[in-house]
């Protein structure tokens, strides 16, 4: 039976967010737990979290949207809070986020988490994406390199072939628009050895106009030997967090037997990413 790595994301967001994850987590619902060390719940959160540390693979979500900054950031935060995900998204692609200072803000990240989890993370991703970003990726390898490198540590590639997004037809513009912005990240992952996953799934509009049952059951196939599934669920939390209302119908998906169906008719596990024998 092949594996897959369900990866849930926005850990520390809020108390609902990580009270849900942590609950399919105890259960064997999800693989991997994406944490953003950015929020200002994260010292307490990062506690909760000390009994799945072996179990599951959890990892740094670094944030540079939303959420006030670890540090001052005069150019990208000059009032105190971090950007639109429309504002970063130009400032990348035309290059002209400040780099030295996102450098140092990724850094902070990077060292609160260890400060409150006590290691260095098993990988390293982006909220919304961010990672892939020009001036951004540059310090998401430096990071692998310092911190990641020496036990195996992963980063998360948001690649998918054409061919599979297509015949997938859920968000596919979406899906496309992300594979294109990693393409230069994972060919430098893969040129340097560094361990990524092969297949990215999960981009959809949270819409609501698709149940997870109908989502997920086709994000679980495909042919790949690394194949990762990022995933929003949790207990409906504040007013602030704009997947309010969908993180519950996925939690309740994920704590379903359904879910566990559609892993067993997709011929899948869960399963934390690790290197393959034919990577040796």
């Amino acid at each position: 039976m092949k594996t897959v790595t369900l990866c849930a994301d926005d850990y520390a967001l809020d108390a609902a967010v990580s009270r849900g994850i942590l609950t399919l987590a105890e259960r064997g619902r999800l693989s991997a737990v994406s944490c953003m060390s950015a929020s200002h719940h994260w010292r307490e959160h990062a506690a909760w979290l000390a009994p799945l540390r072996d179990r599951i693979d959890i990892g740094l979500h670094l944030t540079l949207t939303g959420l006030p900054p670890l540090g001052p950031m005069p150019h990208l935060a000059p009032q105190g809070t971090l950007p639109t995900l429309g504002r970063i998204l130009v400032a990348g692609v035309t290059h002209r986020l400040p780099r030295e200072e996102v450098a140092a803000e990724l850094q902070r990240q990077l060292q609160a988490f260890i400060t409150h989890f006590g290691r260095a993370p098993d990988f390293i991703d982006g909220h919304q994406h961010v990672h892939l970003l020009p001036h951004v990726r540059e310090t998401v390898f430096e990071l692998w390199e310092s911190h990641l490198k020496p036990h195996d540590g992963y980063l998360r590639s948001c690649h998918e072939p054409l061919g599979a997004i297509v015949r997938r037809g859920i968000e596919p513009t979406k899906a496309l628009i992300i594979a294109q912005l990693s393409a230069v990240f994972t060919r430098r992952a893969r040129e340097q050895g560094i361990l990524i996953n092969d297949s990215f799934r999960g981009v959809h509009d949270f819409s609501g106009n698709a149940a997870p049952h109908q989502l997920f059951s086709h994000f679980f196939q495909g042919e790949a030997s690394r194949p990762l599934v990022m995933c929003h669920p949790g207990y409906r939390g504040t007013e602030e967090d704009e997947l309010r209302d969908w993180r519950p119908r996925e939690f309740d998906y994920f704590s379903s037997d359904q879910f566990a169906a559609d892993l067993a008719a997709a011929g899948l596990k869960l399963g934390r990413l690790t290197r393959q024998p034919s990577d040796a």
